[in-house]
């Protein structure tokens, strides 16, 4: 007789753990915090992370071409726009960096974008 319970697993969309992964890589942030707030296994979100992040000998990323076009005549922008750049990545993703975007969220950001 075989007493194991039919045991299902859920199964956790790719987008899902990719979001779950970056709110859990912010610096200052506990992952176990984040599980919480998802429901999920603290170690399955580390495990995510493995999945999802480049190596740490990978020091090549690559570099990206970056077009400079002249700023067009000033819209009604909010304030808080000033300060920021606008990066067109080539599978079409647009990125609005401010001044106060730290350089690992960004590193994350780009990471994630790269492998869609």
């Amino acid at each position: 007789m075989n007493t194991k319970k039919n045991v299902r697993r859920k199964i956790w969309p790719e987008a899902l753990k990719r979001e779950i992964v970056a709110a859990g890589s912010v610096p200052g942030v506990s992952v176990s915090v984040i599980g919480r707030q998802y429901n999920v296994n603290t170690n399955l979100v580390f495990t995510w992370r493995r999945q999802f992040t480049l190596p740490a000998h990978t020091t090549d990323a690559g570099f990206l071409p970056l077009v400079v076009q002249p700023e067009a005549a000033p819209s009604v922008a909010p304030s808080h726009v000033a300060d920021a750049i606008e990066i067109e990545l080539p599978r079409g993703y647009r990125l609005r960096v401010g001044s106060t975007t730290k350089a690992s969220a960004l590193r994350l950001v780009f990471d994630v974008l790269e492998r869609r």
